[in-house]
């Protein structure tokens, strides 16, 4: 879920691919729950038996939790300026992602999703249009919004609404991360708390990751953009990357991507930069490589299985795919089941450990991490986040 701009034809529409033919007129419809047969059915659906029910909300608006679309219902929202490995390319060329991101909610969790486009880049604009939506939703799932726009918009709207609000570029990849990464470990007989770890991206996703991976008991993390590493004596730092440099301080040294892998146990790469060969072979033995970016990763997974021991990408077509999909419909569907009023980080790290306990004593270099197809993933999850938010006391609906 790394976005980084790239030149795109003008017309690109091949009418013999299959593709095209499966997206034409969308991959989704509105279908209604109820019978129209007859005037009886109308007068009861709509007008005027529909009145009694808008009556019962205005006295008590958490009726419409039960008798609304809102308790099952998520907005996907993007402005389109960090769309997949395309980059800025707008609200309207941004749908067919959104469209597919509601498929997968409804697929995989049962949750029905709206996507939600904004032709606007604006930061005010967007949390006002978002918070005056919320009341059609139970949840809002951000999408693709460019860092560092990306943090302001989820922290602001979490503070005004009293829904779960989930930016998925940020914690949806840092908890299937964790999630394989607490295998991998396992696997290599490793401690977390001794990992030394190399993070290639600065963006909404590595500084999710650098948090989700410092709750876990990680604490020798270096992360590196384009200009190095991030540490504290750099100067061309905005507020996320100066957390990042405050965050890593008592580890983090000046240096190149290749300097910081020296010795490494552990490369996470949500960059869309490349890694050269020598640089993973570099790392520690039994060395842990998750190459993220798609449709290229920052290092061949071919390649980085030469030197190192568990390979994970972004790909379907390799082993340990770190996919999103496992993550955000169980969030939601938790969260909407116990109708949170957020989701904690409490939550999250209970996900990737309902993750990585899926794959059990079948563990090894190539299943660090459950298939998306594999069905319990979802209630798993589910499962884990309804009882976190119970316990920790932002589940309005108790049992």
């Amino acid at each position: 879920m790394v976005a980084t701009d790239i030149d795109i034809p003008s017309s690109t529409i091949d009418p013999d691919d299959p593709v095209f033919s499966l997206h034409r007129g969308g991959k989704m419809e509105i279908v209604s729950t109820v019978p129209l047969r007859d005037a009886a059915d109308l007068s009861q659906s709509y007008t005027p038996g529909v009145a009694r029910v808008c009556e019962a909300i205005h006295v008590d608006p958490e009726v419409a939790h039960e008798y609304t679309w809102v308790s099952n219902t998520v907005a996907v929202v993007t402005d389109g300026t960090a769309v997949l490995g395309l980059g800025d390319i707008g609200p309207a060329a941004s749908m067919p992602v959104m469209e597919g991101k509601a498929v997968l909610f409804k697929q995989f969790s049962g949750v029905d999703a709206i996507p939600i486009a904004l032709d606007t880049t604006d930061v005010d604009e967007i949390v006002d249009t978002v918070a005056r939506m919320a009341p059609s939703f139970g949840g809002i799932n951000l999408e693709d919004i460019s860092a560092p726009r990306c943090f302001e918009i989820e922290q602001r709207l979490i503070e005004r609404l009293d829904i779960p609000v989930f930016h998925d570029d940020q914690h949806g990849t840092a908890v299937v991360t964790l999630a394989a990464l607490i295998n991998a470990v396992r696997l290599t007989e490793r401690d977390m708390t001794e990992l030394k770890v190399v993070i290639s991206g600065a963006g909404a996703a590595g500084i999710a990751i650098t948090k989700i991976l410092h709750a876990a008991g990680v604490r020798r993390i270096q992360v590196v953009d384009r200009s190095g590493v991030i540490h504290a004596g750099r100067e061309d730092l905005n507020a996320a990357k100066q957390w990042l440099a405050d965050e890593t301080a008592d580890w983090a040294r000046p240096g190149t991507i290749e300097e910081s892998l020296r010795g490494a146990d552990v490369f996470i790469g949500v960059s869309g930069g490349t890694v050269p060969e020598e640089a993973v072979a570099g790392m520690a033995d039994d060395a842990i490589v998750f190459a993220m970016a798609n449709p290229n990763p920052e290092v061949h997974p071919d390649v980085a299985a030469r030197h190192a021991r568990v390979v994970a990408t972004g790909r379907s077509d390799f082993p340990n795919q770190i996919n999103n999909v496992l993550v955000f419909p169980g969030i939601f569907r938790g969260a909407l089941d116990v109708r949170a009023t957020r989701i904690t980080e409490g939550m999250k790290l209970a996900a990737a450990t309902a993750i990585a306990e899926l794959v059990g004593d079948d563990v090894r270099e190539d299943y660090v991490i459950p298939s998306p197809f594999d069905p319990r993933v979802a209630q798993a999850v589910a499962r884990a986040v309804t009882d976190t938010a119970r316990r920790e006391g932002v589940a309005r609906r108790p049992y």
